[in-house]
């Protein structure tokens, strides 16, 4: 369907306006595999393709034939982001071409660096590691798994114990209930890694009281489902709660800012997908966090291009989501904020451009030597900054 081209635009915009990558080395694309909405292929004035959608194989030729493309025009450093795929495609996609191409998935990776950062952030809140934490997930899709990943794999990193075990701090929810080993056999292949014993349940609230998470993140799509009595389960055994609901629009939030502090006494550490205003609760303002992905994407982007990185290693992503994290200030923290403020995006994606580049240099994946000594100073360098030159 061709009615996706402002979403590569958009993308971009904010690449040159929150990371600085120049504008003249940044192409959208959208690929047209054609459509299966009836009323477009009706259409007379309809400009994509007016055939059903590609599937299986003829898809796949197409995208080889594009990435391969990409690959002997550009060479070996240029980035692909592949944004808005479907589930079952994003999974293959990145598995297939993470290993021979420069690729990105928003969706999964930029979305789990961003919620990781947050975390990580607000454990100098609630105290302990996160492998003190156990994390229970409402929706099981590309966000979902991706986030529970690499969560998994940063508890790995920082306890040496295989990723397999970590694994097992997390839980997921889906439409048909809680993700257990029992339902191995009926589920798609990227849920199941997250398939623990457990007798089958089948409603959150269940889930919730069963599992005792210390953090409840929503990535269903669908609104109003951290009810009452699911945010005061969470409250009944947490000092601190940790909510996240990060479906959007705001009409899909799967709570809003003002029910997560009422129903948890002012106590939860509540951060969303879409924007919240401030909530005063007990004399005191709280502010909800927004877990964008416009914080880690275009720095990221960056810290990739200027290093010349080769491949996108998960230990990048998770150098992405520390710098992040490390800048959050005790002056926030009063806030409960666990993001600092859009306000200073350029410093910050100069922070996480110079984090991921060093990690880049240390695994060998970067390409532009010598490596410069200060990487941040050098990540300020390389930003494009739109102002006309004086020349009177």
């Amino acid at each position: 369907m061709l009615q996706g081209m402002g979403i590569p635009v958009g993308k971009l915009s904010l690449y040159t306006a929150l990371g600085g990558v120049r504008p003249s080395v940044c192409l959208p694309i959208t690929i047209d595999v054609g459509t299966n909405n009836k009323k477009l292929l009706d259409d007379e004035f309809y400009i994509g393709l007016r055939q059903n959608r590609a599937t299986g194989e003829e898809y796949a030729e197409l995208l080889e034939e594009f990435m391969s493309a990409v690959k002997q025009n550009y060479g070996e450093k240029i980035l692909v982001q592949f944004e808005d795929f479907a589930n079952h495609n994003a999974f293959e996609l990145l598995a297939k071409y993470r290993t021979t191409h420069l690729v990105f998935n928003d969706d999964i990776q930029g979305t789990a660096s961003v919620v990781l950062a947050g975390l990580i952030a607000a454990l100098k809140v609630v105290g302990g590691t996160l492998a003190d934490h156990t994390f229970l997930f409402l929706g099981a899709g590309e966000a979902g798994t991706g986030i529970a990943e690499l969560i998994a794999l940063e508890i790995s990193k920082k306890t040496d114990a295989p990723i397999e075990e970590t694994r097992k701090k997390v839980w997921l929810v889906d439409s048909k209930g809680l993700v257990v080993s029992s339902r191995k056999e009926s589920l798609q292949h990227f849920k199941q890694p997250w398939a623990h014993e457990h007798e089958p349940v089948k409603e959150l609230i269940d889930a919730v009281q069963a599992i005792k998470p210390t953090v409840l993140i929503g990535t269903s799509g669908v609104g109003r489902t951290f009810t009452k009595e699911v945010v005061e389960a969470m409250a009944s055994f947490n000092e601190k709660p940790i909510i996240l609901a990060l479906s959007n629009p705001t009409s899909q939030s799967e709570c809003t800012a003002e029910e997560a502090y009422t129903w948890s006494k002012g106590r939860a550490i509540f951060c969303s997908g879409s924007p919240f205003d401030p909530v005063e609760y007990d004399g005191k303002i709280l502010v909800p966090g927004q877990a964008n992905n416009a914080y880690i994407f275009p720095g990221f982007g960056l810290g990739l291009i200027m290093s010349g990185t080769v491949r996108v290693h998960d230990d990048l992503l998770l150098a992405a989501s520390e710098a992040l994290a490390a800048q959050v200030t005790e002056e926030y923290y009063a806030k409960g904020l666990i993001y600092p403020p859009f306000s200073n995006i350029r410093k910050i994606s100069a922070n996480i451009a110079a984090n991921v580049a060093a990690k880049s240099y240390e695994l060998g994946l970067a390409s532009r030597l010598p490596r410069p000594k200060d990487l941040v100073k050098h990540a300020e360098s390389c930003m494009y900054t739109p102002v006309y030159r004086s020349y009177r």
